[in-house]
């Protein structure tokens, strides 16, 4: 049996790979999440969290936001971390600019998750043709959703909906790409 802990800088991250992890996990892996309070905690803590981490067979996959930093320099900030703490293997992922970006990539799955309608049919606007270009995808997922979405709750209520294959966000499917290339050994 493998494991796959997820490093986490929040809940909603957690609650959205729930929805969307048995889509792709074989059978044989399980999964953790270690969720921190905030990107700071999770690059304050992550060194010794994973250090200590003893179980056979386990692999990391670390995911932070962007937010208004430089993407690579999160990405190798964060690899340095995995790579002090003796983990260089570990699956950096960064959500360009939040984790709404994904969920801005599938507005049918926003749609569905939410309950609402005519989302779908805005997919091929400007906007949301790239999402991981927007600058505050939090905000917009509220405005577009009239305050319906949530972080926590909207995230629980959108990840299973999450289509794999047809994501509008490049950072989803990075994050999904990586995944898969990890549990393969690739």
């Amino acid at each position: 049996m493998r494991t796959l802990v997820f490093c986490l800088e929040e809940p909603s991250a957690k609650e959205m790979l729930q929805g969307v992890l048995p889509k792709i996990l074989p059978d044989d892996v399980t999964t953790r999440y270690i969720v921190f309070q905030g990107k700071q905690d999770l690059e304050k803590q992550l060194v010794r969290r994973l250090r200590l981490w003893q179980a056979p067979n386990t692999q990391f996959v670390v995911m932070r936001d962007q937010d208004s930093a430089d993407c690579k320099d999160v990405k190798a900030k964060l690899v340095d971390l995995c790579e002090r703490a003796g983990r260089p293997d570990a699956l950096v992922r960064v959500a360009c600019h939040e984790l709404e970006s994904f969920y801005l990539g599938d507005l049918t799955a926003v749609e569905a998750g939410l309950r609402l309608t005519g989302l779908a049919r805005r997919q091929l606007s400007s906007n949301f043709r790239a999402p991981d270009h927007l600058a505050n995808p939090a905000q917009e997922i509220k405005r577009l959703t009239n305050g319906k979405y949530q972080k926590v709750s909207g995230s629980r209520a959108i990840g299973p909906h999450l289509k794999i294959e047809e994501n509008r966000s490049n950072s989803f499917s990075n994050l999904i790409t990586g995944v898969r290339k990890l549990l393969a050994g690739n």
